[in-house]
């Protein structure tokens, strides 16, 4: 599992300002990714698992942005 939470949090920080990757880099421990990364078997799955999380933060925020501006 380590190598799966390592490979997501190099994606994370190589996509910093990219869908709501800075959550995951600023905010996410290791338990966090592992929760997210859920049963996924390889890096890429992991990324891909991952991905879906932060971008739903990501929308939230772009969403409470509206209006702010």
């Amino acid at each position: 599992m380590q190598h799966l939470i390592d490979a997501v949090r190099a994606h994370a920080m190589e996509n910093w300002h990219k869908d709501g990757w800075d959550y995951l880099a600023e905010c996410w421990d290791d338990q966090d990714i592992a929760w997210a990364i859920g049963d996924a078997k390889n890096a890429r799955a992991a990324i891909a698992a991952c991905k879906r999380q932060v971008k739903i933060l990501n929308d939230h925020r772009s969403e409470n942005a509206v209006g702010y501006w």
